[in-house]
Parts: C-alpha cells; structure tokens; sequence
C-alpha cells in the first residue's frame, strides 16, 4: 500500500511538472471589449470590440472618439462610451466616422446622448442618407479632403485619399504621436478578408502609396493584428505588393478567358499561406481581380 501510494503521487507530482510550464504559458484569454492606452502616448487608446478596433484620444479639454464598432452587439455603443468614461471624467467631443460600412460606424447613439458631434466624410453622409440604417448615427458634419481637430492641445487630421476599401475613408493622423489609425483597407499581418470582395483594386494601390508617403510611425487598424500590434509602413508595403502580384497573376488569367470558375478553383498564392485568414480570403481575392480583368468592373 504504501509503495502503491509512493508511486501514485510520484506520478501525479511528475505530471504536474511537466504540465505546469505549459499551462504557465498560455495567456489567459482575452476580455470580449477592452481599452487600452498606446504605449508612448498621454492620451491614445484602443476601443476593441471583439474583432473591431477603434481609436479615441482623450485630452484636457475632451475626448474625440471613433467608430462605434456595435454592429450587432446592441450594447456595444453604450460599452464604448462607458469605457471612455473609466479613463476620464472629460466629455466625449466628437464621434469620427472611418467609412460608411455599418460593422464599424452603427450604434452612435450612446454618443449623440452624450452629447458628441458625429462627423462623416460627405460620401458617407450621402450613403447613409440613401440606406437608411436605423442603428446608425447620421453626421452632423461632411468633410470633403481634408480637415483638422484641435482639441485640448491635440491635432487630428482627417485625409480622403481617394477611393480604396471604400469611396469614404477617412486617415486620421496624430502629427505629434506620429500614430494613423487607417480601417479595414490596410490589414496587419493577416490575408485580406471578405470585405476585399466590393475594394477597389486600382485605386487602393495609389492610396496605400499616398499613405506611405504620408509621416507616420504607427498604425492602428480597424481590426487587431496579430497579438494586437500596431501596423507600421513595412506592413502597408507588404500588403501593397500582395495586391500586385495578385492583380498581376489574375490579369493573364482573365486576357485567357480563366475567369471566374477557373481561377476560383486553381489560384493560389503559396507565399503568403501561413497568414491569418488566407483560406478563407483566397477566393475573395480571385473573384475581385477577375470583377476587374474579366469584366473590367
């Protein structure tokens, strides 16, 4: 009995040994929303909302806010504007819209009630004049190219640079943080997604060049990066090629009459399979070069 007892806990000990620097590893997982402040900043934060990401910058004077992010999380908006609400007693300004799609803009509401301006580019207004959404916020002001926040001694600067995942997203850019927060159009370490289906390829190219033109160090993307890091200009650069080679290759396909069923079922893009999201995305892709060299759309 006693060697039987001897060797049981043994065991057990030997087990918990080996089991504990593994389990000693693993993160714990992640809350479903959570702010937190960007490394190196007075007054940057991340809103996230599941897999959505928004930026709000709180300064002496007030804080200026962006993208809801509560399409289909009825409470999400309320969620964000609470969260805002834990890191300063200061009032929520503005409300800045990223683009007209509703998984990033809808549930606004808590933010009007708190008294926030809602500003849109103009193509976004327009748009959502036309759809109607009842859970999204209509603006209170149109933006055309370019125009500046100031705001408790913070600059954000608001940049239509054409069209790109969208006809009406918005660059902001902190000067002094040397920080963009760009949504959707430029993904972090990950394949693009299902929302490259309605892009416009060409003209993403040209905007994602303007963008790295531009002086930043830092982006914040619409949806996390992997770990939840920020993007930087390599990681523009790198998706920028992925959308040439990509154009490229499905270009001679389509001038040989390949497109859709076949470049579907054959196009691959080897080199970039360990990215997040690439099965799921790879289809995507095909079908929107061959929108564009198959029927020129």
């Amino acid at each position: 009995m006693t060697r039987l007892l001897f060797t049981t806990v043994s065991a057990a000990l030997l087990t918990t040994a080996l089991a504990g620097p593994a389990q000693a590893q693993q993160a714990p997982p992640r809350p479903a929303q959570e702010a937190t402040k960007v490394d190196g900043t007075d007054g940057v934060y991340i809103w996230r909302n599941g897999n959505h990401q928004a930026m709000f910058i709180v300064t002496k004077d007030g804080v200026i806010a962006t993208d809801p992010v509560a399409y289909g999380r009825p409470t999400g908006g309320q969620q964000y504007v609470d969260a805002i609400k834990k890191v300063t007693d200061k009032p929520i300004k503005f409300l800045i819209y990223s683009h007209v799609h509703f998984d990033h803009i809808a549930g606004g509401k808590a933010f009007k009630d708190a008294g926030a301006r809602v500003i849109a580019h103009k193509n976004a207004t327009a748009r959502l004049k036309t759809v109607n959404d009842p859970h999204t916020v209509m603006p209170d002001e149109s933006v055309g190219n370019k125009k500046v926040i100031k705001l408790g001694g913070t600059t954000l600067e608001l940049h239509y640079l054409g069209l790109n995942h969208s006809d009406s997203t918005l660059v902001m850019r902190l000067p002094k943080e040397k920080i963009v927060f760009i949504v959707d159009t430029i993904p972090v370490g990950s394949f693009p997604g299902r929302g490259f289906i309605d892009i416009y390829p060409l003209e993403t190219e040209d905007f994602i060049k303007k963008v790295i033109a531009m002086d930043w160090e830092r982006m914040i993307p619409g949806h996390p990066g992997p770990n939840g890091r920020l993007g930087t200009k390599k990681d523009a650069q790198d998706f920028l090629t992925l959308m040439q080679e990509a154009s490229a290759a499905i270009k001679k396909e389509a001038q040989e009459g390949k497109c859709w069923d076949t470049v579907e079922k054959e196009f691959k893009m080897e080199k970039y399979a360990t990215l997040p999201g690439y099965a799921n995305g790879l289809g995507m892709v095909a079908r929107r070069y061959c929108g564009l060299w198959g029927r020129g759309a």
